[in-house]
């Protein structure tokens, strides 16, 4: 295209579901003639194994975002399709002579974006990806960290101190930069790129509980607002400091919103600033700031280190021969395990969509090192599912990191299935909410039923091994053992590399491809 002409330009979403600090969507309205913004379905994001609440978010996100476009004079084209089918037909279509999108590091992501550049080659569309859904650019964090990405959360704090704080997130367009800008919008397009129905995905109302965590930039936002008018909380913030098991949520609940995007990570980082300034607050890793740097330390890992989803060829992994139990597995998955801290909060998780982080914790120990001795991978596909905040970094970094194969190697410190629930929740308030089953078993028993006189089992109108399973293991026996078994996994490792790479600063990067070089290039731009 000969420059000074005006573009027909998609913007793509996939993350970044949102107006406000999208560098990306910008880009797309620089001498724009003609905007398609476009969501596509993909089969492989998109498809059975996603659980009912995360596929009602997405619902939400995207009539929030359609509508938000609406405003603006424009809406959303949502499609089904693998992108590399889809957008080939869009650009013959639409005549496209721009694609825009927010640059995303899955491994998944990586070749598809690549795949559709090179489409977008041969039709002749320029490719233009802006950083927008982390605080950094995450190749640079590495570059400072000699090619290797830092394995302890003090190196990471180390090098972004040095890079400075992060950009100021950019305000959403206005119509004033729409003035110029149409979206052809036909009475056609209004069924044939509609937003998707809960039923085209699969969602039947009658197993769908309330929706806490409605989807959407605007519902964000306001929870953003909300949270940041109670100074005191946020200044005072300590992530260790909050209850797994308190009737309502002690944390943010922001993950969900920006994990889709519907938050920028840069927006709350700032936000939070304003709020810090002049006062005296908590410092990382604990409080607000920190735990987005710790979100930041994950998909640095997940960048640089090979196989990070998988035990197998996973260079920081600790080598575990685990066991392969699906009975055990169902067990868990199901909130079955006869342990009630960990069957309520594996009900919450299907119910709601999302757990407190020291509640993934519990149930995270107990399906690994803990008591069932399964391994951290069938702990990552469940969660993938079920969690509202799903997001691949932070699930396969996490579940290393809580089955202390990865980052934490204090394997001897165990989660009681029983007393750590007892230290916030005495009374069993939590268990009583999500297993109202046991809900008239009194104090003393609620979190050991079994352990209760047969006339309180009938008095409560639940028995144990009827109503209710006996405990899947005896946590005290099995957990002994399973601090043997990482011992002797720990020792393996130490025989097998003469000096541990628990202790190294990283996995130094291939050299790059001259297609990353590019890449990195146009997204430096």
């Amino acid at each position: 295209m000969l420059p000074g002409m005006a573009h027909v330009c998609i913007h793509w979403f996939r993350k970044g579901l949102r107006l406000h600090d999208n560098p990306a969507l910008i880009a797309a309205l620089k001498d724009c003639k003609e905007l398609y913004p476009v969501f596509i379905l993909d089969p492989y994001l998109h498809n059975t194994q996603v659980g009912m609440n995360r596929q009602r978010f997405l619902i939400g996100a995207l009539k929030d975002l359609d509508c938000s476009l609406r405003k603006l004079n424009s809406r959303l084209f949502v499609l089904r399709g693998k992108p590399e089918a889809v957008f080939p037909e869009l650009f013959n279509m639409w005549n496209v002579t721009k694609l825009t999108y927010e640059y995303d590091t899955e491994p998944y992501s990586l070749r598809r974006d690549e795949k559709v550049a090179s489409l977008a080659k041969e039709h002749g569309v320029e490719v233009i990806y802006k950083i927008s859904h982390t605080l950094y650019n995450i190749d640079r964090i590495i570059e400072e960290n000699n090619g290797k990405p830092p394995l302890t959360y003090k190196r990471l704090q180390a090098i972004v101190q040095n890079l400075g704080p992060p950009k100021k997130p950019i305000p959403a367009p206005t119509l004033e930069n729409m003035k110029d800008v149409k979206t052809p919008c036909s009475e056609k397009y209004e069924k044939k790129y509609s937003i998707p129905t809960p039923e085209e995905l699969n969602l039947d109302s009658r197993f769908l509980g309330e929706e806490l965590f409605p989807g959407g930039e605007q519902e964000a936002l306001r929870r953003l607002d909300e949270h940041m008018k109670r100074t005191g909380w946020v200044c005072s913030f300590e992530k260790p400091q909050t209850s797994p098991n308190s009737p309502s949520p002690s944390t943010t609940v922001l993950s969900p919103y920006i994990s889709f995007g519907c938050l920028s990570a840069r927006t709350f980082w700032w936000r939070l600033t304003e709020v810090y300034r002049d006062r005296k607050h908590s410092n990382p890793p604990v409080s607000l700031h920190g735990q987005l740097l710790w979100r930041e330390f994950f998909y640095t890992c997940s960048v640089g280190i090979p196989n990070f989803d998988k035990m197998k060829e996973n260079p920081v992994c600790v080598k575990v021969d685990w066991d392969t139990n699906p009975q055990y597995l169902a067990a868990w998955r199901e909130a079955r395990t006869g342990f009630p801290f960990i069957d309520a909060i594996m009900t919450q998780l299907r119910q709601e969509g999302w757990i407190h982080h020291l509640a993934r914790h519990a149930v995270a120990c107990f399906l690994t090192r803990g008591d069932l001795w399964i391994s951290w991978e069938e702990g990552q596909k469940v969660f993938e599912g079920l969690l509202l905040d799903a997001d691949w970094a932070l699930n396969a970094g996490n579940w290393q990191w809580l089955s202390a194969s990865a980052f934490f190697h204090q394997f001897f410190r165990v989660y009681s299935p029983i007393a750590f629930g007892k230290k916030t929740d005495k009374n069993g308030d939590y268990i009583k909410k999500y297993l109202p089953l046991l809900k008239k078993f009194p104090p003393q028993y609620i979190y050991e039923p079994w352990k209760a006189p047969r006339s309180v089992q009938q008095a409560a109108g639940c028995i144990v091994g009827k109503d209710y399973p006996h405990p899947i293991v005896q946590h005290e026996q099995i957990s002994k053992k399973n601090i043997q078994r990482m011992k002797e996994a720990y020792a393996k490792r130490s025989s097998d590399n003469n000096e541990s790479p628990i202790k190294k600063q990283g996995v130094k990067r291939k050299t790059p491809t001259v297609l990353e070089v590019l890449q990195k290039k146009i997204r430096k731009e």
